[in-house]
C-alpha cells in the first residue's frame, strides 16, 4: 500500500466548487483507504496498491462524471512531494516572496517553461528545474502579472501544470499516514 496525494487542478478557485466532505467521500467510494482532505484546494491523501497512472485516470474519471467538468489530477507517491519540498533551490522564508512548485505532467512543457529561465526579472521572480516540477520564486503581488505567472496560466496548460505553495506541499508531506 503506498500512501498517495492527489492534487487537483483548478477547483474552488474558478467556477468548480466541491466540497472537501463530497471530494473525500468521493475517494473512499474509489476504494482508497485512509482518505484525508488538505486544505479546500484539492489536496487529497490516501492509500492505495495501485499505479500512480492507473489513479490519475479513474479518479478523473469519478471527478468528471460526479462533480461534471474536465477533471485534470496530478497523483503522486507522498514521498515524493517531501522530495520536492527538500530540493526547493531558493531560500523559502524571504519576507515579500512566494515560494512555490510548479507540478509539470509533460516533459516538453517542462523544457518550455526552463527555457523562460533567462527572460525572467530576477528582481521579481525566478525558476529553476527540478525532477518533473518547476520551482518559482515571485515577489508577493506578482503572482499572476509576472512573466511566468501568465505563461503558467494560459489555458493550453491547464491539463499539465497544477502549482502548490511550498507551506501546501510541506502540509501534504507532513500529514499522517
Amino acid at each position: 500500500m503506498t500512501r498517495y496525494v492527489a492534487l487537483l487542478r483548478g477547483i474552488n478557485v474558478g467556477g468548480v466548487r466541491i466540497k472537501m466532505a463530497d471530494l473525500a467521500a468521493l475517494f473512499t467510494d474509489l476504494g482508497f483507504g485512509n482518505v484525508r482532505t488538505v486544505l479546500a484546494s484539492g489536496n487529497v491523501l490516501f492509500d492505495a496498491d495501485d499505479t500512480a497512472v492507473d489513479l490519475k485516470r479513474s479518479i478523473e474519471r469519478a471527478l468528471t462524471d460526479r462533480f461534471g467538468y474536465d477533471a485534470y489530477v496530478f497523483v503522486h507517491p507522498q514521498s515524493y512531494l517531501s522530495a520536492v519540498a527538500d530540493a526547493y533551490p531558493f531560500d523559502e522564508h524571504v519576507d515579500g516572496q512566494h515560494a512555490y512548485a510548479v507540478f509539470v505532467a509533460d516533459e516538453s512543457v517542462l523544457g518550455e517553461l526552463a527555457a523562460l529561465t533567462d527572460t525572467l526579472d530576477p528582481a521579481v521572480e525566478r525558476i529553476a528545474v527540478g525532477d518533473g516540477v518547476v520551482y518559482w520564486e515571485v515577489e508577493k503581488g506578482e503572482t499572476i502579472g509576472s512573466v511566468f505567472g501568465k505563461k503558467i496560466g494560459a489555458s493550453r496548460f491547464k491539463a499539465v501544470t497544477t502549482n502548490r505553495n511550498l507551506r501546501t506541499v510541506r502540509k501534504l508531506c507532513e500529514s499522517p499516514i
